[in-house]
């Protein structure tokens, strides 16, 4: 299957794929873990509450960056597959 029909078909989920073998990624996810479950555990409920609505906000923000990036160097990586074969017409006139 081509790229296209795996987009078109809904098999590509970069979000899930991109981080999967990265162990300092997984190392750090578990120590972030490790500590959000100990910091929850040290705080009474009001605090938990305006600390889940920090923690909410937070992924927010890091989702709406992470899209913006995306967005961003794919467009990058479509402009220069563009002028790369430009280039190569222009030089073989």
């Amino acid at each position: 299957m081509t790229v296209l029909e795996d987009l078109w078909y809904g098999n590509l989920h970069p979000v899930e794929e991109f981080l999967t073998d990265n162990k300092e990624y997984k190392g750090l996810l578990r120590i972030g873990a490790k500590n959000r479950e100990k910091l929850e555990n040290s705080l009474f409920p009001e605090q938990t509450e305006l600390f889940e609505k920090y923690y909410t906000a937070t992924n927010e923000m890091n989702s709406v960056s992470e899209t913006a990036a995306f967005q961003y160097g794919f467009s990058l990586g479509v402009r220069l597959m563009i002028e790369s074969v430009s280039i190569q017409l222009t030089n073989e006139d």
